[in-house]
């Protein structure tokens, strides 16, 4: 090729916010990043995600899960863990046959990675339904719900081969009428008598025998400066109890959109929204698992978060589904993602499952009584 004439430019990866389903799974839309052993439709990490998780659970393509996850993929839950392929299958069908008429739209996807050390992509999904049929949540009351989930995945060769999903239940068990405590009952029993007293056990590793809270967090999770300095706030609000810092990261106008649906506006909210959490765990330890971030169509970066809190139920808080203080340890399950724009925080979404924690507490409360 002459030094003058310059190769087309490649277009870039799909993103979620401004585009119609039919452009996230586009038909002879040419591949625009390498991706050695995807199947042939997917031109790239987004369409990969969007369009496999429409095929699998809007399509009821279920058997495309034996494609596109491996044989021994591990999925993390907030009530549990599946370990093989199949346990994915039965659990899958099992959702889809209380909820036909569900559909789960794709909020924004969060990535990064190639093709020679894998995809990491972080899918926040706002799904919608109705309950038409009996199934795992009992007889069909025909109410209808909206909830969000977000299903941070790793990827390689068109099989996801690791995968943490935190979908809000509690927000479709309240909106269907159901009696959350009963669900949380049942969940503990069959822990329970598989021989589990509790979710997670050991030390609080926010304050190691009688020192103060770290001062620096653990930073190399992190991949460029933007995520580092997330990192140090997150840590300096939800490990040093800095909740005031939250007015220097956050715009005065920004959108808070939490659990059980919650729609919030301001600094004052987020703050609020943090601050319960934490009143609710006093001695909550916030640990980043993950973190990856993507420049956005919309201005800024969006950046993922996946998190553990861990600590006892010794507190008020915005956890008022668990009522008065047990004690009981608690671990949550969370994902954050970011809309950074200026340097500001314009929009939070936080996802985690208030009916784990109750049914954490119920299985403490079995293994009490054991």
């Amino acid at each position: 090729m002459p030094d003058d004439i310059q190769p087309p430019a490649r277009e870039p990866v799909l993103q979620v916010e401004r585009r119609d389903y039919t452009q996230l799974a586009p038909e002879g839309r040419a591949r625009v990043q390498p991706m050695r052993g995807f199947d042939p439709i997917y031109t790239d990490i987004v369409d990969y995600i969007v369009r496999c998780t429409h095929r699998i659970w809007d399509e009821r393509d279920v058997g495309l899960i034996y494609t596109h996850y491996t044989h021994n993929c591990v999925l993390y839950g907030t009530t549990g863990t599946l370990y093989t392929r199949e346990e994915v299958v039965r659990d899958t069908i099992q959702r889809l046959v209380s909820f036909p008429e569900r559909r789960g739209m794709a909020t924004q996807v969060i990535w990064r990675g190639d093709e020679d050390e894998g995809f990491y992509t972080s899918h926040l999904v706002t799904g919608t339904g109705r309950h038409t049929q009996n199934g795992h949540l009992g007889p069909a009351t025909g109410r209808t719900f909206t909830s969000r989930t977000v299903a941070d995945c790793m990827i390689h060769e068109n099989k996801i081969y690791r995968e943490w999903v935190v979908a809000d239940t509690l927000a479709i068990i309240q909106q269907l009428g159901l009696d959350g405590w009963a669900f949380a009952d049942r969940m503990a029993r069959a822990a329970f008598d598989k021989g589990l007293l509790s979710i997670d056990i050991g030390e609080n590793r926010r304050l190691i025998g009688q020192m103060p809270p770290e001062a620096e967090p653990d930073l190399s999770i992190a991949h460029n400066d933007l995520e580092r300095d997330t990192l140090r706030w997150m840590h300096e609000v939800w490990n040093g109890r800095m909740f005031g810092r939250i007015k220097d990261v956050y715009a005065p106008n920004c959108q808070y959109h939490g659990p059980l649906m919650v729609e919030l506006y301001g600094q004052a909210a987020v703050i609020h929204q943090t601050l319960g959490l934490i009143g609710s765990i006093p001695d909550g330890a916030f640990m980043p698992q993950h973190i990856c971030s993507t420049p956005s169509e919309e201005g800024g970066i969006k950046i993922a978060v996946r998190w553990i809190l861990e600590g006892h139920h010794m507190g008020y808080g915005i956890l008022q589904a668990l009522g008065e203080p047990t004690g009981k340890r608690l671990q949550v399950m969370g994902m954050t993602h970011l809309h950074v724009k200026d340097g500001k925080v314009v929009d939070e979404w936080r996802v985690y499952d208030e009916l784990s924690l109750m049914m954490q507490v119920r299985l403490a409360q079995m293994a009490g009584m054991a």
